[in-house]
């Protein structure tokens, strides 16, 4: 693969940032009078966000009248924590090191939104070369929207790029894009969605330096 860039989905592939999604839905709970969950009850949902973790908490799915306020409040308390607990995984600084010797750019394309993405990029010391979040494009990921946009901002062809990611909607967002789709097997996978190697992903990976031998 000759990629001008590698793309990166942020909750789940680059970063770990389960424990602080959990920290805040679980203090809604407590705050209602519930027992807290255990971080692994929680986080294959933290890809999908407030909608996974207030679903997994209380069961709650956005038509329900009630999610709008649990949503802002998820948000609020998530604003307090969200650069508690949130590392990179194992192996990404390494990836990312290796890919500057290459001269290979690389991004980020989240559905977070900016304004937890930014923090959080800024917490960790790292400095992609573009990120496209929730509130870049009108729509969220499977849609390629934001994909298409961060190949814009690097003036590639969205062919000249990979985009990792641990969830199926990253793998049909780059098809969708017409960029080599490369799935990850740490991260969140939520339940209803198969495992990475059901995604039809061109790859799949167990280690983020793995990715070198794609390249």
């Amino acid at each position: 693969m000759n990629s001008g860039a590698v793309l990166f989905d942020f909750d789940g592939t680059l970063a770990d940032t389960a424990p602080d999604l959990a920290a805040a839905v679980n203090r809604m709970l407590v705050e209602q009078g519930y027992e807290p969950l255990p971080l692994e009850r929680l986080r294959p949902f933290a890809s999908a966000g407030a909608r996974g973790l207030l679903h997994a908490a209380f069961g709650l799915k956005p038509d329900d009248a009630e999610y709008k306020a649990m949503r802002e409040e998820f948000l609020d308390l998530y604003a307090e924590t969200c650069c508690r607990e949130t590392r990179l995984f194992p192996g990404v600084a390494e990836l990312l090191e290796e890919l500057g010797k290459r001269g290979l750019r690389w991004g980020v394309v989240t559905n977070k939104s900016t304004r937890f993405t930014e923090e959080i990029l800024a917490h960790l010391e790292l400095k992609p070369d573009c990120v496209a979040c929730g509130d870049t494009t009108p729509h969220l990921k499977p849609h390629p929207a934001s994909l298409l946009h961060a190949a814009e901002q690097l003036g590639l062809a969205p062919a000249a790029c990979a985009y990792l990611g641990d969830d199926l909607r990253d793998m049909k967002a780059a098809r969708a894009a017409g960029m080599r789709p490369i799935a990850v097997e740490w991260g969140y996978h939520h339940p209803d969605n198969g495992g990475p190697g059901t995604w039809e992903a061109d790859a799949v990976i167990a280690h983020p330096m793995d990715l070198v031998r794609h390249l």
